[in-house]
């Protein structure tokens, strides 16, 4: 049965004339990914290395958003192989793999999520969502077609060797991490130190310099619009926590502050 397979986000940054603007999903729930998805955003990245997400749960969330116009990525909590074939099967066409600081590393990578003969991933299709329970025609022979493996620099050693890792064949990305970028520079919690700044945009010109998309996370705006014109093809503004979070603490200050000053009469 020829069941259609969504574009990756190799093929979304392929075509697009403007860097493409995604935001978080860490609160493990399918309905605040959903409501992610309808929002008008290019992408979503679906976290398992912060956040509470396990195979269940990343497999709701894929669900909840796979009827909206919007790209997901997962975030794998490592590069251990066993877990990128569970996520993979789980039908996720795109990941990510946090804490990539050589080639070799990001070839291991490449190895995991391919079959053979192109890398070592475990063969299950007919028991996966992957492949539909082997409803999509010829999966295995064209599901490196259907995948986009993206890997994150956020070392001072990634960042080192970040022409070499965006030149591994079989990366379509390569993302960068300020926050882990900052402690491994002794900057712990100071993303938007200078020194970080700059060895974050070095990163981008290293991986741009290979033809390889780049991207990174940025929460404020205008250390967000910087990395845009430093070249970044693609962009992490927020996140669902975060907002939640802001958002009540500013509803809680307007809310507190307007009560505490009406007198109550009574009923």
């Amino acid at each position: 049965m020829p069941l259609r397979l969504d574009p990756t986000l190799r093929d979304r940054l392929a075509e697009a004339s403007r860097p493409l603007a995604g935001m978080w999903v860490c609160s493990g729930s399918p309905l605040v990914a959903e409501i992610c998805a309808g929002s008008g955003l290019d992408w979503l990245l679906i976290d398992m290395e912060h956040s509470p997400n396990g195979l269940e749960g990343v497999l709701a969330q894929l669900q909840a958003v796979a009827a909206y116009p919007i790209t997901p990525v997962v975030r794998v909590p490592s590069a251990d192989p066993v877990v990128i074939k569970q996520v993979l099967d789980l039908g996720a066409q795109n990941i990510l793999v946090p804490m990539i600081s050589s080639a070799s590393d990001a070839e291991a990578v490449v190895v995991a999520a391919h079959y053979p003969p192109r890398g070592r991933r475990g063969v299950g299709s007919a028991l996966a969502r992957s492949a539909r329970w082997n409803r999509i025609d010829d999966y295995l022979g064209g599901a490196s077609d259907h995948l986009s493996v993206l890997v994150q620099i956020e070392t001072i050693e990634g960042v080192a060797a970040a022409a070499d890792i965006a030149a591994v064949e079989g990366i379509d990305g390569v993302f960068v991490g300020p926050s882990d970028l900052a402690a491994s520079m002794g900057l712990l919690g100071q993303q938007t130190h200078p020194e970080v700044i700059a060895a974050v945009k070095t990163t981008i010109e290293r991986v741009s310099s290979q033809g390889t998309p780049v991207g990174v996370n940025a929460f404020d705006r205008t250390l967000a619009e910087s990395y845009v014109h430093a070249g970044v093809d693609f962009v992490l503004v927020a996140a669902d926590v975060s907002m939640l979070a802001r958002g009540s603490e500013a509803l809680a200050a307007q809310w507190v502050t307007a009560t505490s000053s009406i007198e109550r009469t009574g009923y």
